[in-house]
């Protein structure tokens, strides 16, 4: 309310004054409460501007100034009268004590600010972390969620202006960035335009300019296109909803939903502008650290802290090299300004030493930090404009880092006796600022010491000098502790191959350059990266050596080390273990390399196995995918089984994403990539190969084998070298070369079939001068042309195609390749998930009555309740489903919901929700359904439970309501008053029933008095009262409506248990709760009470007519019943006034309860035709059972009615018969739902009672 007083130049613009005093003036805003010319356009200026203000203020200026201050503001009247009434009472008196108005002025401002103050220290205590944003944020927060009708739980990351073009008009407003939503609202000379997308529903990003739309954002979805322009951060703009889009799209690939980074805010508290949102700076945060990992090929949960700019010291030709240092809590990365001229990553694992390295005389390093790690690598770097706090972060994470000190170091020395007060592009967080000494208090296992300036943390354990460590720096540890079973090393070590001298010799002397390589530039993870590293590697690596580097460069080696047995533990889970995974790996087993003699035995078919079935178990989404099995028996020829599977880590979840998934998305993303390639590298080929429909043909085969499956394998290692040392553009560089070599014979081709068989054939016969392997062709190549060359024809040399595909498309960045993905991942996942619809709808269309494009409303709207649950993360139960990756279940199987969401679609769609208690029939339709009591049901059962209650006939309509009152949809727990007498149930029924004997002759049903069906419920009693009688009142009712008998309708009939006295009163209660709100409820109410009373008398006869002799026959049903006693009568036909009445008062109560923006409804006593819906208090009053409560025995558990009974009283009243016949229009209510589904609450929602037998 009150506000920091700041200067209002000009007072009355656009504000109308409602009160003054001498020091002090009430305005309100022009147009506020009066519409007209005047609002529309305030409006449409606050709009455009985002400057709408409260609408009532008060100002202070004193008689000779024209300078106003602000000092309160309101959003209702009733707030700001508060305010000017506390003004008069406690300031006018002190105000006309001061000689001059700018004592006046001076006092004015002093106390409301202290009044600020006071309220500031009120709700300190309460403040969120939201409090991080600014305080215009929070206020577009609410707006957007107001205008909208967002939930609280969608979080809104930025909004910007901008202009959306409806028609050829362009509409000036704002556009809101949500993390499941895009939203655009516009408010011009009184007329709004709205506007809301989900992100899952993007199938295309791009910034265009055209003439028609100049200079705008497209952004496109199935059935429409929406153009965004005039943005004053158009590119800031865009890389946000690319990276939105990516979310959602990650998303539907994994159904996992977005979790906000919780430690985000401490890190940028005292760095991150606050102008920009907490959530906005996480996703920052987030994009640096995937660029960060990528970068430096570490683990995917590493997140980047800060860089700053630096120098490094080069040994091996002793200059200081300029570039910027990365610091995250497990890594301290560096890389040149020159691209490719020096790069270095150190684990802090690997640290030993810390120091500082101070300016002396005839020494030109300042600021510089000298790092030394376990293997007596040194790193100097220097000009660190902050070394004192960069130190106290890396103390503070080295004190972080799990205690695995018998893995990593024996001490660690870090200086710190001086400080700086300079700043780095590094997030402070809490923590850091604790400064060193908190920052390394250390783990129980460590101890820590001071001793001149140094603080030194000593490990009880054993030396790292006095273990056994393996060339790249990590010990040797017990590899297996299962019986039986030996994790096997390289299988090149075990089955060598006989080499010529030649050969041999060229291997020497590759070794001999890379150990020389070592000697210089350092050897593990912690050496310094050149590029004659690089030119090494386009070489080749030598045999000895590829296990070893393939880990080192695919940063492998970093999970390995820090996950010490965890290999050992897969394999022991997943030994003898049978699923689908395993049946597949056993097949594909002897299909991997069967050419190499390593895979022609025992040993290194049991690896491959283990490594297979390690990962499927570490990693079910993706279980098992053909070509795994061909990489991986590479790998294994080189390294050892666990170093394998760290590889095949790196491979499947960092290298190529998505690739070997049940979809194979990543590789079908990757078909896109190189189509935009070929298209801006080679045009001339492009329109050829698409003329032909090539590329998607052959990019398949290369990339997902990378290129093993058609190319010798001794040539494809080295194309193996280089994917693990530069990432997966070396994949594209090598398919644009091939294709760029056979340009001229692809250009004059005449069908896809030739230009496979000249790419193929190419493939074939690339050589590799250096091989130590005989030539072997994979299997999938045997029936080619075995790579013999033709007469004059020149084979091609790995090695030259590699360095030709530096030399013509080096210049791919792997940005450029994560931009392209990004634009395909929109389109393929969407073409993914239309293939999904198409093949769930299709797999249940056979069985049920609904149409092709119903069924795929129906899909749609059961998918987006399905994300809701992890949009949110609003449902109590577990949405684990052991089902999901089953290949082998029919498609509707992989798609759930559990009961939450269940009940929501019941309440939106179906006819029978729109009642007070629907959640109650919800709950007994999703028991009945949900047919293992696993808590979810498929999309099948879905469909299967809104055909019964849409479109099904009126039998089968009335049999679902008559089962969902039976056990196991009705269980005890359910009644009203479980542990009360049942008596009061039955006194309800007996108030309610009483109802219909009350109703005039003209408020009658029709069909009461039509002689047809008057006596059929008791003449179906008449032949045998119990179920004997040959009369099928379904059969009837078919024959009738499509003249085609059934004979399997009373046989399904029979099967049906009796309901007994408590079930058939819930029977009734639901049924009345289903009619809320009908445009016939009066009649339903009438027909309702009248077959209700008809039923308890055929219930009372049955009873009757099971206690009379049956030897000696039975009387005439109509004697009997009228031989019943006048007070069982009573009982047994009175109504359930009072469950009426309290039913239709709840209803009232809540329509006045309801909130504004709530869900419309309207109350049933406004409907036309129904204004005496609720039950005559006189009529029930004088037949309250409150003097004979005490009378009224409990419910006769001898009394019951059958199914047929059931019906055949149903078929008496037309409103029924007419409800129950009626066909649902599915498609409106799901549209009527996607416009009101934003104004859903999501809070907690109450699960399902676990269904018993």
């Amino acid at each position: 309310m009150w506000v920091k007083p700041d200067e209002v130049l000009l007072a009355h613009a656009l504000w109308v004054t409602e009160r003054a005093n001498p020091y002090f003036i009430l305005q309100c805003r022009k147009g506020h409460t009066k519409g007209g010319l005047t609002s529309l356009l305030v409006g449409t200026l606050d709009t455009v501007f985002d400057t709408k203000p409260p609408p009532y203020r008060i100002l202070h200026q004193t008689p000779g100034s024209e300078v106003s201050y602000g000092v309160a503001v309101a959003d209702t009247r009733s707030e700001i009268e508060n305010a000017w009434e506390w003004l008069e009472q406690h300031m006018m008196q002190a105000l006309g004590e001061f000689d001059s108005d700018d004592e006046i002025t001076d006092f004015v401002r002093c106390k409301i600010e202290s009044l600020l103050a006071q309220t500031a220290m009120t709700l300190q205590p309460t403040r969120s972390r939201e409090s991080d944003d600014s305080e215009k944020f929070r206020t577009a927060v609410k707006k957007f969620q107001r205008l909208f009708k967002m939930p609280s739980e969608e979080k809104l990351v930025n909004y910007y202006s901008c202009s959306y073009w409806k028609g050829k008009v362009p509409r000036q407003g704002w556009m809101y960035l949500s993390v499941n939503h895009i939203c655009f609202y516009s408010f011009l000379m009184g007329k709004e335009a709205k506007l809301l997308t989900r992100w899952a529903d993007v199938t295309d990003l791009e910034c265009t300019n055209s003439y028609v739309f100049p200079d705008s954002i497209r952004v496109s979805t199935r059935n429409h296109e929406y153009y965004f322009s005039m943005f004053l951060h158009k590119a800031e703009t865009f890389r946000l909803m690319e990276q939105l889009a990516n979310m959602a799209m990650k998303h539907l690939i994994t159904e996992e939903g977005f979790e906000e980074d919780r430690e985000m805010p401490l890190r940028t508290r005292n760095f991150a502008p606050r102008q920009v949102s907490s959530l906005k700076r996480d996703l920052d945060a987030r994009q640096r650290s995937e660029a960060y990992r990528i970068k430096f090929k570490l683990p995917s949960v590493e997140k980047l802290h800060g860089d700053t700019e630096c120098t490094l010291w080069t040994p091996y030709n002793k200059q200081h090299v300029w570039g910027r240092m990365f610091i995250s809590p497990n890594y301290i990365c560096y890389e040149s300004r020159v691209k490719d001229l020096v790069s270095v990553v150190v684990p802090m694992r690997e640290l030993f030493v810390v120091e500082k390295v101070e300016s002396c005389t005839g020494n030109i390093i300042t600021n510089g930090l000298l790092f030394t790690t376990k293997t007596k690598t040194n790193f100097l770097f220097a000009e660190l404009k902050d070394r004192q706090f960069i130190l106290e972060k890396i103390s503070d994470f080295l004190a972080k880092i799990p205690d695995q000190r018998h893995l990593m170091t024996d001490n660690v020395s870090v200086c710190s006796t001086s400080s700086s007060s300079s700043f780095i592009k590094v997030a402070r967080d809490r923590e850091g600022e604790r400064g060193i000494d908190s920052a390394l208090s250390c783990s129980p296992r460590s101890q820590c010491s001071s001793d001149n300036g140094f603080i030194k943390v000593t490990s009880a354990m054993p030396d790292v000098a006095d273990m056994e460590a393996t060339p790249t720096g990590s010990p040797m540890v017990s590899i297996t502790s299962l019986p039986g079973v030996k994790f096997q090393p390289a299988l090149l070590t075990m089955f060598p191959l006989d080499q010529s001298d030649e050969v041999a010799a060229r291997e020497a002397i590759k070794e001999h350059l890379w150990n020389m390589h070592f000697s210089e530039f350092g050897r593990g993870i912690c050496y310094y990266r050149t590029s004659k590293t690089y030119e090494l590697v386009t070489k080749g690596i030598p045999e000895t050596l590829r296990g070893e580097l393939w880990l080192v460069y695919s940063g492998a080696i970093n999970e390995m080390a820090t996950h010490a047995g965890y290999y050992s533990m897969l394999v022991e889970k997943s030994v003898g273990k049978m699923n689908i995974a395993s049946d597949e790996i056993e097949r594909d087993l002897h299909r991997s390399l069967p050419e190499h003699p390593a895979f022609q035995s025992d040993v290194g078919i049991g690896a491959l196995r283990r490594v297979l079935s390690a990962y499927a178990c570490r990693n079910p989404s993706i279980g098992y995918c053909q070509a795994m099995n061909i990489v991986t028996s590479v790998l294994l020829l080189y390294a050892s089984e666990e170093e394998t599977f760290w590889l095949l880590v790196a491979l499947c979840e960092r290298l190529l994403p998505d690739y070997y998934n049940t979809k194979v998305i990543g590789a079908i993303i990757d078909q896109g990539v190189l189509e935009d390639l070929t298209r801006e590298n080679l045009p001339d080929l492009h329109g050829r190969l698409e003329e032909l429909d090539v590329l998607h043909m052959i990019s398949l085969s290369w990339f997902l084998t990378i290129f093993l499956s058609t190319m010798p394998f001794e040539s494809t290692v080295n194309i193996l070298d280089c994917f693990f040392y530069d990432g997966a553009k070396v994949i594209f560089q090598i398919a644009l070369t091939v294709l760029d070599a056979n340009r001229d014979k692809l250009l004059v081709c005449k069908d896809d079939g030739t230009a496979m068989t000249i790419l193929s054939g190419y493939l074939e016969k690339v050589s590799n001068k250096d091989a130590t392997l005989p030539h072997m062709l994979h299997s999938s190549l045997v029936g080619g042309s075995g790579g013999k060359l033709e007469p004059g024809e020149v084979s091609v040399d790995i090695s030259d195609l590699i360095y030709n595909s530096y030399r013509n498309f080096g210049y791919l960045q792997t940005s450029t390749i994560e931009r392209l993905r990004l634009k395909h991942r929109l389109r393929v996942v969407q073409s993914l998930e239309d293939t999904t619809m198409r093949n769930v709808t299709r797999s249940v269309l056979a069985d049920t009555p609904w149409k092709v494009d119903e069924l795929q409303e129906l899909y749609l709207t059961f998918k987006d309740e399905r994300l809701g649950a992890s949009y949110y993360k609003n449902n109590t139960q577990s949405n684990f489903d052991p089902d999901k990756y089953d290949l082998s279940l029919p498609y509707y199987m992989h798609h759930k919901i559990p009961f939450d969401h269940f009940k929501f679609l019941f309440l939106s769609l179906s006819p029978w929700g729109q009642g007070l208690h629907g959640e109650t029939l919800a709950l007994r339709i999703f028991r009945l359904f949900d047919q293992n009591g696993d808590g979810f049901v498929h999309f099948k059962e879905f469909v299967d439970c809104f055909a019964a209650m849409c479109r099904a006939e009126l039998p089968d309509r009335a049999q679902l309501f008559y089962r969902i009152h039976q056990p196991p949809s009705l269980l005890p727990e359910d009644l009203d008053s479980p542990t009360s007498d049942d008596a009061e149930i039955a006194s309800e029924a007996t108030d309610f029933f009483e109802y219909a004997t009350l109703l005039p002759p003209t408020h009658r049903s029709v069909s009461e008095s039509t002689p047809e069906y008057q006596g059929s419920p008791l003449l179906l009693l008449e032949g045998d009262a119990a179920a004997g009688s040959d009369v099928d009142i379904t059969e009837k009712y078919r024959t009738k409506r499509t003249g085609v008998s059934r004979s399997d309708s009373k046989d399904s009939m029979r099967t049906l248990p009796k309901m007994t006295q408590v079930q058939f009163i819930q029977l009734w209660k639901s049924m009345y709760d289903v009619f809320v709100e009908h445009p016939r409820e009066q009649d339903l109410y009438h027909s309702i009470a009248t077959i209700g009373t008809l039923l308890l008398q055929i219930g009372e006869v049955g009873k009757q007519f099971l206690k009379s002799n049956g030897g000696n026959g039975v009387k005439n049903t109509r004697d009997l019943a009228r031989q019943t006693s006048e007070k069982e009568q009573e009982e047994v036909t009175a109504a359930l006034a009072d469950a009426a009445e309290e039913a239709n008062a709840e209803k009232r109560k809540e329509n006045t309860q309801q909130p504004q923006d709530s869900l419309p409804s309207t109350n049933a006593t406004d409907t036309p035709g129904t204004d005496n819906t609720t039950p005559p208090s006189e009529g029930h009053k004088s037949l309250s059972l409150s003097d004979s409560s005490n009378d009224v025995s409990k419910p006769d558990h001898d009394w019951s009615i059958t199914f047929e009974q059931f019906l055949a009283s149903l078929l008496t009243e037309e409103p029924l018969c007419e409800f129950f016949e009626e066909q649902w229009d599915i498609l409106a209510a799901i549209e009527k739902l996607r416009d009101n589904r934003l104004q859903r609450q999501t809070s907690g929602l109450t699960p399902p009672v676990p269904r018993t037998a």
